[in-house]
């Protein structure tokens, strides 16, 4: 298997796709809109671009499954080898038309990621990364931020939506952070914020209630850009377990902010 020549084919497939996502925005309408359960919403977009990603990919790699979010889910342990696909990853800002959602796909081999490839629809940015490959942006190397320090960082982060029996653990956190770096962001997208991350846009990035096909993709190209994964429990969970720390050189200074205000115990 040559990854980096599937790299090259699941970025043009991507792109390909994101146009249809692109134009099917300027004429979206709110009437379309589906709720898979408490803020959880989905439209016919996410659908059909499903369609047309796992169609490409079969194409690719026949011998893959699929692991995708409108469609089957099944655990990763039932495939040696599946893509694990988002459509549409900010579909709440999509449908609100604000512009920052991305295609995310990744492969997962032997319970690892393989290789991960976020589109960024609006500024056309293409970020890709595969296992030993180092991670790119439009073809171009990339790397994470060289801030050492929390005090020098911009930090990324995500709200849940649902689930909200930890939030005020959630609020310390955010309490801390404030007070102790450059500031919060919160795009809405965790692939996109993963992959600001590794090009050093973002020092770091933190949330919980996460899907695989959120983060499968950018974890690896954080890591491939020179950057650390971990979860909340310090732990290589990160893609099946729901939540996620990513960072540069101050990785440490922010997990022990979150491990601590979050009331667990590191692994």
């Amino acid at each position: 298997m040559n990854l980096e020549n599937l790299t090259s084919e699941v970025s043009k497939l991507a792109r390909q796709t994101g146009e249809f996502v692109r134009k099917a925005a300027s004429e979206f309408s709110k009437d379309s809109i589906e709720y898979k359960g408490l803020n959880d919403l989905v439209s016919y977009v996410d659908k059909q671009t499903e369609e047309l990603l796992v169609a490409g990919l079969s194409k690719i790699l026949p011998e893959a499954g699929i692991i995708a979010e409108e469609g089957t889910s099944e655990q990763a342990e039932n495939h040696n080898l599946a893509w694990i696909i988002d459509p549409v990853d900010g579909t709440t800002n999509y449908i609100h038309g604000v512009p920052v959602f991305a295609i995310s796909i990744a492969l997962i081999k032997e319970s690892k990621i393989v290789l991960g490839v976020v589109y960024e629809i609006n500024r056309d940015e293409c970020f890709s990364a595969w296992l030993g490959g180092g991670a790119y942006l439009n073809e171009k190397p990339i790397q994470v931020s060289s801030a050492k320090t929390l005090g020098e960082s911009l930090i990324a982060t995500g709200f849940p939506y649902y689930d909200f029996e930890l939030m005020e653990n959630y609020i310390g956190i955010l309490k801390e952070l404030m007070q102790k770096s450059h500031g919060l962001r919160r795009f809405g997208a965790a692939a996109v914020d993963l992959a600001y991350t590794a090009c050093g846009r973002f020092d770091g990035f933190f949330e919980y209630n996460l899907k695989p096909w959120d983060v499968a993709a950018g974890t690896l190209i954080v890591q491939e850009a020179g950057g650390f994964v971990k979860d909340f429990k310090g732990g290589d969970d990160f893609v099946f377990g729901r939540e996620l720390i990513a960072g540069c050189a101050m990785f440490p200074e922010l997990e022990e902010v979150i491990v601590r205000n979050w009331n667990i115990t590191k692994s």
